[in-house]
């Protein structure tokens, strides 16, 4: 199983030039009926794209279809289990507690990889690893 962190949700509206090999292979990862995502996630996707410095920002409207739309995947809520996993994550790697957020969230939905731009590929974080499909 694989949980989509927000960078793929992102390039996958991206209509900047530059990004259309990355907004093309995000596309394809959200054609997979596996993708596993959070709530997290969803939040996030949601600030950045509407965001007044972002080059073409959506609508309110715009961003809450689309939100609505992810809620096709498997979803994993924010709970107090993933809060304290998260706490103890970010301690044991050194990492930030909202990417620690991110892992634990994919490991409490059972998934074994977070496809992500922003985390260090390759990287494993007791059992679940970190593959960037963008590379």
């Amino acid at each position: 199983m694989q949980f989509a962190d927000t960078n793929v949700l992102l390039y996958s509206i991206s209509t900047d030039p530059a990004e259309e090999t990355k907004a093309e292979r995000a596309r394809q990862i959200l054609g997979d009926r596996d993708l596993r995502l959070s709530v997290q996630v969803l939040q996030e996707f949601y600030v950045q794209a509407t965001r007044a410095g972002r080059a073409n920002p959506l609508t309110h409207e715009h961003a809450s279809a689309l939100v609505e739309s992810f809620l096709r995947f498997s979803m994993q809520d924010t709970t107090k289990a993933v809060l304290l996993a998260a706490l103890t994550t970010r301690a044991r790697f050194g990492i930030s507690y909202w990417d620690a957020a991110i892992i634990e969230a994919a490991r409490l939905s059972g998934a074994e990889v977070v496809l992500s731009e922003d985390l260090q590929d390759g990287q494993d974080f007791g059992g679940v690893r970190v593959e960037n499909p963008f590379k």
